[in-house]
């Protein structure tokens, strides 16, 4: 995300990093090449001037020509600004009222229906939340069939009502359904439009008043940048909603809503969309996400969805297989699911400093696993137990069931050998304090 702007800051901070000689002349020639990074990611030009206007004042206040690091505090100065920009702190969301009554807005084809099932996946799995989505798209084609596969595929009930074409009684409905069924949470995905209009305005204003919602998120399709932050603030100026929620940001966006969208509406950036599948949602964290814009990666999130994927009982029956040289390649593929659950490779090589610079021009497939996977499921029980029995025979069997050559074949046995030695290597000291220190941030 955010790649080109992430290309251009840093050319434009480049001199400041400690590649020259640094005085207020280039100091200047700087800020004007930030502004035109901001420009050209579709920020608007007033905020792009009064970003870079604040970002000198503090420079020249700080005295950061006569520091031992100008550069360092340059870039400091930078990300703070970015990062107060986009919100500054991280805003959670309202789970008050019995039950807590979610309103999704936007328009059509910005990614709200798919959105609302990945806040209710969310909610249903890191809250522990009963959740109930509410068809309320009357207009388009298959909205409520959509909602409904959604709904199936995270577990999570919809209430729709074929026939009824009035959104606010199958609003008022829903909640008496939820609170009939316990259930404690209720997301109302609403119709869209191409664009704003009057009659759009009109009926999700009345749905607002009838259910009063604890919770209105506006949501924005990032790639649409500047006209993102205008439709938000026609929609704010009726719904006076809470907070915005960013999809899409995994595609060829120039990242001006997210930049922008904050100063324009005055509301926080609750929540991200960063591609298809239904746990890729974030709780935005502007200063993370100032320090991935500025090629700083964002190790805490890294290490937070590492967390999320470590279980303790398993570690500990890993840590004996290995001791006992038991290690086999269905503990591999076990590690291989877990890296996957993460998210797609693309997002999380981004969180890694200096790691997306470096492999800015290289596509990381989310399917890099696949003939690894493939090769594995095609060798025997005995096989993945006791890799050592796999020879040319066997390897050219396994190479033919998975549709790959002996030579991939041989290259995983090598990887794999080598990944076994590491870790036997880790049952020694160093190995065993990494271990507790990771059960320490647990």
């Amino acid at each position: 995300m955010f790649n080109n702007l992430s290309e251009k800051l840093d050319k434009a901070l480049h001199t400041l990093k400690g590649h020259g000689k640094i005085n207020e002349v280039n100091v200047a020639e700087t800020l004007k090449e930030v502004r035109r990074a901001l420009l050209d990611a579709d920020v608007n030009f007033k905020i792009a001037k009064e970003f870079t206007n604040s970002v000198k004042d503090k420079a020249m206040g700080e005295n950061v020509l006569t520091t031992l690091n100008p550069g360092q505090l340059m870039v400091k100065l930078v990300k703070d600004e970015l990062t107060k920009l986009m919100g500054g702190d991280t805003v959670g969301i309202n789970l008050g009222g019995s039950p807590t009554v979610i309103l999704m807005s936007g328009l059509q084809g910005s990614g709200k229906t798919t959105f609302s099932g990945k806040l209710a996946n969310f909610l249903k799995t890191k809250k522990t939340k009963q959740v109930l989505l509410v068809g309320c798209d009357v207009y388009r084609p298959a909205a409520i069939n959509q909602l409904k596969v959604v709904g199936e595929q995270i577990g999570v009930e919809v209430y729709a009502e074929e026939g009824n074409k009035n959104p606010v009684e199958i609003s008022e409905n829903a909640i008496k359904h939820a609170k009939a069924n316990n259930k404690n949470v209720v997301i109302i995905d609403t119709a869209g439009r191409l664009a704003v209009d009057e009659e759009m305005m009109t009926e999700i204003s009345n749905i607002h008043k009838s259910v009063k919602p604890q919770e209105t998120l506006f949501v924005v399709d990032s790639m649409t940048g500047q006209d993102a932050v205008n439709t938000a603030k026609a929609f704010n100026d009726v719904l006076n909603f809470d907070g915005v929620v960013l999809t899409k940001l995994d595609g060829d966006t120039r990242g001006g809503a997210a930049l922008s969208i904050k100063s324009v509406v005055d509301k926080p950036i609750k929540f991200i969309g960063t591609g298809e599948k239904m746990d890729a949602i974030d709780v935005f964290h502007p200063d993370r996400m100032a320090d991935r814009i500025l090629g700083m990666g964002d190790v805490v999130s890294l290490v937070e969805r590492a967390q999320e994927q470590y279980d303790e009982a398993e570690a500990r029956k890993l840590q004996k297989k290995i001791a006992k040289n038991q290690f086999g390649f269905d503990d591999f593929l076990s590690q291989i699911q877990q890296i996957k659950k993460m998210g797609s490779m693309k997002d999380l090589v981004g969180m890694i400093p200096g790691a997306g610079k470096a492999l800015k021009d290289i596509d990381i497939d989310d399917d890099a696993f696949k003939g690894i996977e493939s090769i594995i499921h095609s060798m025997t029980p005995d096989e993945r137990t006791k890799p050592t029995i796999i020879n040319a025979s066997r390897k050219k069997r396994i190479a033919k069931g998975s549709g790959t050559s002996v030579q991939e074949v041989n290259q995983l046995m090598k990887q794999f050998d080598q990944m076994s030695k590491m870790m036997k290597m880790m049952q020694g000291g160093g190995g065993k304090r990494m271990m507790q220190m990771m059960r320490g941030m647990k």
